[in-house]
């Protein structure tokens, strides 16, 4: 039985890591080793950072809405719980965007739910 060398195929796996690689420094960009080490780990990163930025916008959210309404004598916790409570189904995102481009609308929603805020 002939020896096989792997040829073309080796090439052909080796070249679509080193693609992938690209813009890498050092010997990460143009060594197979390295280069396909530093891909498997870019996917770990990359698959589990895909879900650490819905939690980073989420909090990013919850800051603006805080300062917002901290502005308007009211907190947070006590806003959410009142807008709850009125029913409105606005998420937090869509608040903080009201909240930066709309500042009087912001506050209107904010004195509709004031009554309904709990009171501690």
């Amino acid at each position: 039985m002939p020896r096989a060398k792997r040829g073309f195929k080796r090439r052909k796996r080796h070249k679509k890591v080193l693609k992938l690689a690209k813009g890498f420094v050092l010997g990460r960009k143009n060594k197979f080793r390295r280069s396909s080490e530093a891909v498997d780990r870019a996917y770990k990163y990359a698959f589990r950072d895909r879900r650490v930025r819905k939690r980073e916008f989420r909090s990013i959210w919850i800051e603006r809405l805080s300062a917002a309404t901290g502005g308007l004598d009211l907190s947070y916790s006590r806003f959410i719980a009142a807008l709850k409570k009125a029913g409105i189904g606005l998420n937090r995102k869509m608040l903080s965007e009201i909240a930066i481009a709309d500042p009087a609308g912001f506050a209107r929603i904010v004195e509709q739910v004031r009554p309904l805020a709990p009171i501690h």
